[in-house]
């Protein structure tokens, strides 16, 4: 992974060796990488690390005293020189890939519907995803197509141009940026296609012992997100009627939100999740949703047995119960959407057909979506972003 400093306002943003084009997470501003006609960056840095028997490119350690006080010494010479250029640029903000990608910005999130979408295939790595690229490409759509997402109120984190690298920083940035300046009414969404680990709880808030997180793709490296952090970064700021909508695709990732109510989808009741430490894990008035590809302790898979291409199983089948509603021109719920992902997955289970590349490295697959939430509701209530 290599680091690059932009000399506008000295933003560091990580890149993937093959990136030709970024945009500065500080300024907004993209430019072109490598460019002798446009030299806006300076290259740190990139030693090897050895990593689960495979070479990964990696940025310096920040916690480097010596790189730290380099660091912010550049960045005030480089505020300080180009005060004012930086605030009054105005560029067009990252859209989906297509084949001639139309790059697009805004200096603020817009108002009223906003999504941050993450999918990570960990390219070159042992642990690679296959269906994370459509599954951006699908959510995507479905935003777009079904629920009337403005493309310029959606952010992508991809391994493909020319978005931003999903690593664990622009992640954590981009939780920010979700949820900054909300105002009532405002619908968000958070998507998240690729691996989901559990570790060891230590401070006392999980019932069952164990952290649930989700990987970045510098995650060997840099560290997982635990689920304590999610919560802290895009669940606890919400405000007086402002909804999150959290679709998590990844082994592990039923309470991935530390959300204090589960719903048990076989008795049809919501069930305690609350931490055993009496920490808060609620909003400031908000609410928060998530749809889960399994349950904490179960595994979640990515799959042809539902496309001609991989996907995530829990993502396809998400999809393609909204879709059918919104084509029929019928109303669904959440209860409708639950059903039908638990049905659908059962059934490829039973029969083999969901079978692939799975989401964490073990050989068999039990994947129960789950559904939770920061305050009790009425599942049968009609699902809308």
């Amino acid at each position: 992974m290599d680091s690059l400093t932009c000399k506008n306002c000295g933003e560091i943003s990580s890149v993937t060796p093959s990136t030709h084009q970024i945009r500065c997470h500080g300024c907004e501003t993209l430019f072109s990488t490598g460019s002798p006609s446009n030299e806006v960056w300076t290259t740190g840095e990139n030693p090897i690390v050895e990593s689960r028997g495979f070479e990964t490119r990696c940025s310096l350690s920040r916690r480097s005293k010596d790189w730290s006080q380099e660091l912010q010494k550049k960045k005030t010479e480089a505020k300080n020189f180009f005060k004012g250029k930086c605030s009054s640029s105005k560029h067009p903000q990252n859209q989906p890939w297509t084949q001639s990608p139309n790059l697009v910005t805004s200096d603020l999130p817009p108002r009223g519907k906003r999504a941050l979408i993450c999918g990570v295939s960990y390219k070159k790595q042992k642990c690679e995803l296959k269906g994370s690229a459509q599954d951006v490409r699908s959510i995507r759509d479905l935003l777009v197509e079904v629920y009337d997402f403005p493309t310029a109120s959606i952010r992508i984190l991809a391994e493909e141009e020319p978005y931003f690298p999903p690593t664990r920083k622009n992640i954590e940035d981009h939780f920010k940026w979700l949820v900054r300046n909300i105002q009532p009414g405002d619908s968000l969404v958070f998507y998240f296609s690729g691996h989901g680990k559990r570790q060891r709880d230590h401070i006392g808030d999980e019932i069952d012992g164990f952290d649930e997180t989700i990987c970045p793709m510098d995650f060997e490296t840099n560290g997982m997100i635990l689920d304590n952090d999610i919560n802290d970064a895009i669940v606890k700021p919400l405000t007086q009627d402002v909804t999150l909508h959290a679709i998590v695709d990844s082994c592990h990732s039923g309470t991935v939100l530390d959300l204090p109510r589960v719903f048990n989808n076989t008795t049809g009741k919501w069930e305690d999740n609350s931490p055993p430490s009496g920490a808060y894990k609620g909003t400031k008035g908000g609410k928060a949703i998530c749809f889960s590809a399994c349950e904490d302790y179960q595994l979640a898979a990515d799959t042809s047995a539902f496309s001609v291409e991989m996907t995530g199983a829990m993502t396809i089948t998400f999809i393609q119960a909204t879709r059918a509603a919104f084509e029929k021109n019928k109303n669904i719920t959440y209860q409708d959407i639950m059903n039908y992902m638990h049905h659908t997955l059962k059934q490829a289970h039973k029969s083999g057909r969901l079978s692939g590349i799975f989401r964490i490295f073990h050989r068999r697959i039990l994947q129960d979506p789950q559904l939770s939430a920061s305050v009790e509701f009425d599942t049968n209530t009609e699902f809308n972003l």
